[in-house]
């Protein structure tokens, strides 16, 4: 990694607010840990809990000041845009239900925001907000943090390079296995995921194959033209959808296949994927993240690892250390929130961020993501009828 370009465009850290992800919290803790890895950031206040009183317990417990222990995200969002010393960047890891609400609540206060995702959970929120943005001028970024892994920066890089040639077929697949138990009895309070109000309309949609779809896009710079789609639920008794598949048709005439589900037994979380051109073929599963497998049409199987050999810029100043050293999820998390970060810094100071900076997923992105979900339901609902993406 290149150094912090944070300091010595603004001569400081960015100053982050953080909104969600508490005690127990997975994706919270990923947050914090990915904003911090690099050093750009440093985290200065929060709303940690929709309880205030637990939210300020948190805070304190993470080293926030006394006078900056707020009771709601509101409070917060106007106490900081009046301090000289104020945050800077927004990040939201609550429930899905609230991204729209509390993004667009920071965009009005002049904060850049950093979003989990989905986006939205509905379009008609996701078109608003990406208007929003653009209205705006501020920077959004969307932490679809596979798009950070070096091997699908160099996978990407290598598709702009014209190593693959003309792009014809795309394999997508989300596997895991967390959801795969018999379902027990609906409980009198829905966790926020099995609650299709605070979820969205689709668990398996929204979780994982927004991630499948985004990849998709990143890698190839192709867009969908069509979708012929089933999304449901495998485990009897189950009242969300836990699998998904779809043909996919894009706008240069490719084809490809979509398959997403949480309920494969035993497998933990195999994202995988292959993208074949004129050229020849590239393969990465996340599992196994520091390999991404390259073969040509005319040549035998080669194969790429961070820093090593044939790598391109894109994908060297996503890693980190040297050549043979494994990075992963943390890492790949980590170089969204360290490219966000030379953007805002750069947008805040009036200068040009470093291009290699701005391939983190943004508002229309998202707005894609939310649509595919939206095409993927419709057409599954008739019976998988070819829909427009």
């Amino acid at each position: 990694m290149e150094l912090n370009p944070v300091m010595a465009i603004l001569g400081r850290r960015l100053r982050l607010a953080v909104i969600g992800g508490g005690a127990g919290s997975f994706i919270g803790a990923m947050h914090r840990q990915a904003a911090r890895l690099d050093d750009r950031y440093e985290i200065v206040t929060g709303i940690l809990s929709s309880d205030s009183e637990k939210s300020k317990q948190t805070a304190l417990q993470l080293g926030f000041a006394p006078d900056r222990l707020y009771s709601n995200v509101q409070e917060m969002l106007a106490a900081e845009s009046n301090r000289k010393d104020g945050a800077d960047v927004v990040a939201i890891m609550t429930p899905n239900d609230s991204h729209f609400e509390y993004s667009m609540a920071a965009l009005d206060h002049g904060f850049d925001v950093i979003c989990d995702k989905p986006m939205t959970n509905t379009l008609e929120e996701a078109n608003a907000l990406h208007k929003k943005v653009q209205e705006t001028g501020l920077i959004f970024c969307l932490t679809h943090n596979y798009t950070g892994y070096p091997m699908i920066r160099q996978a990407k890089a290598m598709v702009e390079d014209g190593q693959l040639g003309t792009i014809r077929l795309i394999q997508v697949e989300y596997v895991q296995g967390g959801k795969a138990d018999e379902e027990k009895p609906v409980p009198a309070i829905l966790p926020w995921k099995y609650d299709p109000t605070r979820g969205g309309p689709s668990l398996v949609m929204g979780d994982i194959g927004t991630h499948a779809h985004n990849l998709t896009r990143f890698i190839t710079g192709l867009e969908l033209d069509e979708v012929s789609a089933e999304v449901g639920t495998i485990v009897p008794g189950r009242l969300v959808h836990d699998f998904a598949g779809a043909l996919l048709r894009f706008k240069n005439g490719a084809r490809g296949n979509f398959w997403v589900t949480q309920a494969a037994a035993g497998v933990e979380n195999c994202l995988r994927i292959r993208i074949s051109g004129t050229k020849g073929t590239l393969e990465w599963m996340q599992e196994f993240p520091q390999a991404l497998t390259f073969k040509p049409l005319h040549g035998p199987s080669q194969n790429r690892t961070p820093n090593g050999s044939g790598t391109l810029p894109l994908s060297a100043r996503s890693s980190r250390i040297v050549a043979g050293h494994p990075e992963g999820f943390h890492e790949g998390f980590a170089n969204i929130y360290s490219d966000a970060a030379e953007a805002i810094s750069a947008r805040r100071a009036g200068t040009t961020a470093n291009p290699l900076a701005l391939y983190f997923p943004n508002s229309l992105d998202g707005l894609l993501g939310v649509r595919f979900v939206a095409s993927v339901i419709e057409s599954s609902n008739a019976n998988g009828k070819w829909t427009k993406c």
